[in-house]
């Protein structure tokens, strides 16, 4: 803000008062006459006056400028004031914000916690959910695989046995000697072991003559094999599923050696198998 000027005081009055005054000293001292004791005070008094006359504006006006400074001094500080009180509300406005963002920074937090707290029992229950979905599942899928395991054993019972008879049926056909009889029940015993061996079902007939192996055969009981001894005949044929032995054949054995080559059927159809 820009400092007033000083009022200006006029000094003509106070110049023309200490010129009378001036000139009377003047006229008493240099009239003439010899000067008596009033007449001396009276001039220096009017010298004093004269002299305060002439010092009193200037002392006035500088009254006047200190008085305009002071003034102004006291408007710089009041504003100065001013602004300090418009700073001071700032500052509280400031603070009472600052207490709300962290009133509001608390509450979120807060808020935070208590989601994060939810969402962590929420996926604790999601998690023990799918744990039971899961062991549910697995039961349900070893009962399943339990079924098909039964329902497969079931299965591979019945086309052994439907396999059994049809080798049945070919070993009667072999007996009565029907050449005829005996190929058609040939070609069908054959049709039926491929459409087995499609599913993995193969079937075992040993080779006349083949050394015995009790690995590879089984005897009837009470029936023994000495060293050296042949299989002589196929009871019945074994069969393995998908690699797996199922039974091993049922033979019986010759502990004389390997027997005379014949045209019989039977060698014949056995030569097929092996091949």
């Amino acid at each position: 803000m820009s400092q007033k000027p000083a009022p200006k005081i006029s000094k003509i009055p106070f110049v023309v008062g200490d010129l009378l005054l001036l000139a009377t000293a003047g006229w008493l001292v240099f009239r003439g006459a010899p000067l008596n004791e009033w007449q001396a005070g009276l001039v220096i008094t009017a010298v004093a006056i004269g002299a305060w006359l002439a010092v009193t504006p200037f002392i006035l006006q500088f009254r006047a400028a200190i008085t305009v400074a002071e003034a102004s001094e006291l408007t710089t500080v009041v504003e100065q004031m001013q602004d300090l009180r418009g700073v001071a509300a700032q500052i509280a406005a400031a603070v009472i914000e600052w207490q709300h963002i962290h009133q509001s920074t608390t509450q979120t937090v807060t808020a935070a916690g208590h989601m994060a707290e939810q969402v962590t029992t929420e996926a604790r229950n999601f998690g023990e959910i799918l744990t039971k979905i899961n062991e549910a599942e697995k039961n349900h899928l070893r009962l399943e695989i339990e079924k098909l395991r039964r329902g497969e054993g079931e299965w591979l019972q019945v086309m052994v046995r439907v396999l059994d008879h049809v080798h049945a049926l070919h070993l009667a056909g072999q007996r009565s000697g029907q050449r005829n009889l005996i190929e058609q029940l040939t070609h069908f015993q054959n049709s039926c072991r491929d459409t087995a061996r499609r599913i993995g079902l193969t079937p075992v007939v040993p080779p006349p003559d083949a050394a015995y192996d009790p690995k590879l055969h089984q005897l009837l009981e009470g029936e023994t094999a000495l060293d050296g001894a042949v299989v002589a005949t196929t009871l019945a044929q074994g069969y393995t599923f998908q690699g797996q032995v199922v039974r091993l054949p049922l033979v019986t054995v010759s502990n004389h050696g390997p027997a005379k080559k014949t045209d019989e059927p039977e060698a014949q159809l056995s030569f097929e198998d092996r091949s």
